[in-house]
């Protein structure tokens, strides 16, 4: 199978190209090399190209900054995935795109999780924008797949358990204050490309959630890993209130994985299962990068 992966410069675009590149032909850009916000080039390369499938991992994906930097934000995130979505119909591609939590408000009582037929109701830029791409790619294609995700992490990019990492190792006296009423499942983006692979060449077509099993706070999360690490830290909770940031973080961003169960074709993990595997495969790696960024 011919496949374009765009953001291969992240951590999801990174782990897809490694994984889906021993069983077909990929070609991974990167922002650099694919603007997907500019028209001439995303037609160029799509009509040049002809890929079977387009993975679109590329996203503005600074929540915070998207509150100011309204226009770049919603270039990426909107008209970028117009873009893909208008030339892939055109060639005959199939596209998968991959969004976010960020489209529901987390109102929710946890922990009820979000389901693919739930209404959405984006609090931030980052999950309006998204939504919007989601609507975009819908109204231009039938084969499409939109995967829902949330609280990335990998080894190819910045992530939160990083940040949690480098604060422990360049102190591990201070104590680190971490917001503990957030409550979603931390996913690791080598199992959610394991989990896009068998959707390549399926009939599905619509809004996926993929997300690792079961979920925990922020603080929960920041704990677990650090344990697992096996390093000396300190932690100390704290709520939303007491931790304000410029958007509005959704309470709940639990999703349930139904219809990748219902259709048999689920390989997500518990979200403990998979850190566990992230410290094995990765240990050495992440105190080096950590200590070398202090």
């Amino acid at each position: 199978m011919n496949i374009l992966i765009t953001g291969a410069g992240g951590q999801l675009g990174r782990d897809c190209v490694d994984l889906l590149a021993a069983r077909h032909t990929v070609y991974g850009c990167n922002s650099s090399q694919l603007n997907i916000a500019d028209p001439e080039q995303v037609h160029e390369l799509l009509h040049t190209m002809r890929p079977d499938v387009v993975i679109n991992c590329a996203a503005y994906t600074a929540v915070d900054t998207c509150e100011t930097d309204t226009k770049a934000c919603e270039l990426v995130n909107t008209t970028g995935p117009a873009h893909l979505a208008e030339n892939c119909k055109q060639v005959g591609s199939r596209l998968i795109h991959v969004s976010t939590d960020y489209v529901f408000d987390g109102n929710k009582p946890v922990p009820q999780p979000y389901t693919e037929n739930d209404p959405t109701s984006p609090l931030s830029a980052y999950g309006r924008t998204k939504l919007a791409g989601e609507e975009h790619i819908a109204a231009y294609l039938d084969n499409y797949l939109i995967v829902r995700t949330a609280w990335l992490y990998g080894m190819g990019g910045k992530n939160f358990l990083k940040t949690m990492l480098k604060l422990a190792v360049a102190d591990p006296q201070r104590t680190i204050t971490v917001v503990d009423d957030q409550y979603g499942s931390l996913t690791w983006t080598k199992t959610l490309a394991r989990q896009i692979e068998p959707l390549l060449a399926s009939e599905l077509a619509g809004i996926v959630h993929a997300t690792a099993e079961q979920y925990c706070t922020w603080f929960a999360g920041a704990k677990f890993f650090l344990e697992a690490m096996d390093i000396p830290f300190s932690l100390a909770p704290c709520t939303s209130e007491q931790y304000p940031t410029p958007a509005h973080r959704p309470t709940n961003s639990i999703l349930a994985n139904n219809r990748l169960k219902n259709e048999g074709k689920h390989v997500m993990q518990d979200w403990q299962q998979d850190i566990i595997d992230f410290v094995a495969t990765y240990r050495p790696e992440l105190l080096t990068e950590a200590k070398a960024t202090t």
